[in-house]
């Protein structure tokens, strides 16, 4: 199931600009990662929706500055929460389909091309070789799950190390899995990146494999993965935090309590898109001391690496969401877990440039920790 292109022409209009949407529930901070970043109108909900219109009228003329403002949204669902309009729910969507238009005209930003070609051409957005899951030796064979991994827990050092540690914790209590070795993109990003004719590519590839191999359920440590089998493949899809608290809280995982202060990052895919907040919670409390940042669950900063922002880096630099993040997560914690292999290494890489004594890591890893100890 594709996602919907909206009419954006019948909402664009609607818009008074009056800013709700760049704050949380409590407009303490803000909350819009790329608005954080620039602080220029142009870069939330209603400058967007401005520069959009002017477009769409052809009072402006497409330019790569204005692809990098639109793509600089890392659709984090933040202002669909907090817009106090009926079209709220629509505000995402308004951005994802004037991408489209944008990619149908071929008015993409230099990175974004870059992205969508090697996503194209080699499954993944950074163009490497495509058998890379071999390494895990367990190829799907009428399995329970088939564990897809997705591209950043592939090939990021440090995400790939988060992956490893889950591997370890289903090995240890015997959990059905396979993989692909040959696994290739679930496409989530080129869908909200607005490239609509890639990401049903890449859907067809996917289910026409899934169906030769008699796949039924998917397990995932990627949030945008988890939300495209989800909402978009229409499959019966797990995160990794929900079963692992299954697997903790029936007793098969006999965990015992970590000492340090930890605190949980709200991935946006799993958060805001999903409405997974209450395992990853559920899971950290059974095992250690929970603190949680003043902006948590629907609230939550973005890291700002979704929407491809990961790879095309417009929201990174000495102001990035994700600087501002772990500078808040080390005033409540020692320890900041997140449940995203995207926000994982967004974050860590924040942790580095702030020379900051934080810990990052995947709630997998905590999970390992509290087993062995």
């Amino acid at each position: 199931m594709m996602m919907e292109k909206v009419n954006y022409a019948e909402i664009v209009h609607r818009c008074f600009r009056c800013g709700y949407c760049k704050f949380p529930s409590d407009y303490s901070e803000i909350n819009c990662p790329s608005y954080a970043k620039y602080r220029f109108e142009t870069y939330f909900s209603g400058g967007r929706m401005w520069l959009i219109r002017a477009w769409m009228n052809n009072e402006i003329e497409w330019s790569e500055h204005l692809g990098e403002i639109m793509y600089s949204c890392s659709t984090c669902r933040n202002c669909v929460e907090h817009c106090v309009f009926k079209f709220n729910e629509q505000l995402v969507d308004v951005f994802i389909a004037a991408r489209s238009d944008m990619v149908e005209r071929g008015q993409v930003p230099k990175k974004v091309g870059e992205f969508f070609s090697n996503l194209a051409k080699f499954g993944n957005p950074w163009g490497y070789a495509a058998r890379r899951l071999e390494w895990v030796g367990r190829d799907y064979a009428n399995n329970e799950f088939l564990l897809h991994a997705g591209c950043v827990a592939t090939y990021d050092d440090r995400a790939k190390r988060s992956l490893k540690a889950l591997l370890e914790l289903l090995d240890a209590v015997g959990v059905d899995y396979g993989v692909f070795s040959d696994e290739i993109c679930e496409g989530n990003e080129a869908m909200v990146m607005g490239e609509f004719g890639l990401f049903e590519q890449l859907m067809e590839q996917n289910r026409r494999r899934f169906e030769e191999r008699g796949v039924k359920k998917v397990l995932t440590p990627d949030p945008h993965a988890f939300n495209a089998f989800k909402n978009y493949y229409g499959m019966d899809a797990v995160h990794h935090t929900q079963l692992l608290w299954n697997l903790v809280n029936n007793g098969e995982l006999k965990v015992r309590r970590v000492k340090e202060k930890l605190t949980y990052h709200d991935p946006c895919f799993l958060g805001r898109w999903n409405g997974v907040y209450k395992e990853p919670r559920k899971l950290l409390s059974r095992i250690g001391s929970l603190y949680e940042m003043p902006r948590n669950r629907k609230d939550s900063f973005c890291c700002g690496g979704g929407s491809g922002n990961f790879y095309t880096d417009y929201l990174g630099g000495k102001d990035s969401p994700a600087r501002i993040r772990v500078k808040e997560a080390a005033e409540t914690a020692e320890i900041l877990v997140t449940s995203c292999p995207v926000c994982l290494m967004m974050l860590d890489n924040a942790v580095s440039d702030e020379g900051l004594e934080l810990e990052v890591r995947d709630i997998s890893e905590v999970v390992l920790e509290a087993l062995k100890s």
